[in-house]
Formats: C-alpha cells, structure tokens, sequence
C-alpha cells in the first residue's frame, strides 16, 4: 500500500511538472502570437471551428488566465485597433466577427461572475487532463515505458488540453443557450398568460360598466310597466255596471 501510494504520488509530481512546463510554453506562444498583423488576428478568431474555440476569453485576448484587469483593457484596445472593420475594410465581414469575439471576450472578463466561471471551466479542464495523464503514465509503467507520447512530443500535450477546454466550453455553451431557450419559452407562456388574464379583466369590467350603465334604463321600464299595469286596474275598477239584456218571453 507505501508502494502503491509512493508511486502515485511521484505520478502526480510528474504530470504536475509536465503540466507547469506545458504552461510556461503556452505563455511563449501567446507572447509570440500577440505580434500578429490585423488580417492575422482576423484569420485567428475566424478560423473554422472558431464559435467554440472563441469561448475562452484569454485565448481570444490571448492573455493569461490570471491577467490583471489593466492587462486585460490594454489588450483589448490594442486587439480590437487591429481588428476593426474600419482598419480592414477589404476583409470588413471577417472584421467585423473578429471584432464582435474580442468585444465579447472583454465584456466578458470584466463581468465577476462570468469570469468566475470561466475559471472554474478552466480549472475542471486542468483537472480532467492530469488525470488523463496520470492514467496514461500509470499504464505506461505497466507496459515498461518511462514516459509517454506527451512528454515526448508537447504538441501531442497542447492538443490535449486545447481539446479538452474546448470541449468544457462549447457543452457549457451548449446547456446555457438551452437554459436560455426554456427560460425564454417560460417567459413567454407567462406573459401569454398574463395577457389573457388581463383580457379577461377588461371584458369583465366592460361587461360591468354596461351593466351599470343600463341599471336606470332598466328600473325606469320597470316603474314604467308597473305604472301601467296600475292605471289598467283603476279603469277596469271604474267601469258601470251593465244589467243583463231582457230576452222576450216565449208563449
């Protein structure tokens, strides 16, 4: 049990010093990176699978994930400068999409509670690529391997945590527009209600207005038809009395 715990112990030492170096490497790129042209940074945030791999906000500002919020705005004045329609007016369609990812990253670092979650995103993508690795070692020492393929070829490292962040963000993205649909059809079929309860309300009142409003009508023609019937009886009342007509008698 020492053994076994001694071993996974060292795994994990390993992975996490693949993983920091991995990170320091990430760093060089995005510095590298960062002096591209505007059609470059066009090309970059509109590339073919773009609407996922634009989700993470530091890789559209191409900043590090724990970048100060100066950081962030002097990035995004400078990204934005390069990208805008109006500085690539042969390429404005692009342009403008670019533009639109950079606007969207910043606004959205500088929103706490989205960034808090962008961070966790983060970090659960971290989590499930050590323990990829630390799987990957462990059956590596069972083959009688000292290392594996993403110790011996960064790229085939990069690749996996580009792939496995990817992925948290776009089912993230995903279960959020599908929240947003039935929170939309919820408040649809409120207000559809609240308008029919509304409607309701009007017609009734309606209904009642008229009621009043015809209330003396109908008293009058009452009064009236009970006056009529009176005035009927009194002259009934007052009629002489008409003896029977004498018939001659029959001999």
């Amino acid at each position: 049990m020492a053994a076994a715990a001694v071993q996974t112990n060292s795994e994990s030492d390993e992975v996490d010093k693949l993983f920091s170096r991995f990170m320091c490497e990430v760093k060089e790129i995005e510095k590298r990176d960062s002096v591209l042209t505007g059609p470059q940074q066009i090309e970059r945030l509109t590339r073919p699978g773009s609407s996922y791999f634009n989700l993470n906000p530091y890789e559209v500002l191409q900043i590090p994930t724990d970048a100060k919020e100066e950081v962030i705005r002097k990035q995004y004045r400078k990204l934005s400068f390069l990208v805008h329609p109006d500085k690539n007016r042969e390429d404005s369609d692009r342009a403008q999409k670019a533009f639109e990812a950079v606007s969207n990253a910043h606004q959205l670092l500088l929103d706490n509670d989205k960034m808090k979650k962008v961070h966790e995103i983060l970090e659960e993508a971290q989590a499930m690529v050590k323990a990829n690795l630390k799987e990957k070692k462990k059956q590596a020492r069972k083959e009688g391997k000292e290392k594996i393929e993403e110790e011996e070829d960064p790229d085939k490292l990069s690749k996996l945590v580009h792939s496995t962040t990817v992925k948290l963000f776009a089912d993230y993205e995903i279960k959020r527009r599908a929240q947003e649909e039935k929170d939309t059809e919820l408040r649809k079929r409120q207000r559809e209600q609240e308008i029919a309860e509304e409607e309701a309300t009007k017609k009734k009142k309606e209904w009642e207005k008229q009621w009043e409003e015809s209330r003396t009508n109908r008293v009058d023609s009452w009064r009236t038809f009970q006056a009529g019937g009176k005035k009927k009886k009194e002259k009934k009342g007052r009629t002489a009395f008409k003896p029977p007509a004498l018939r001659p008698e029959k001999r």
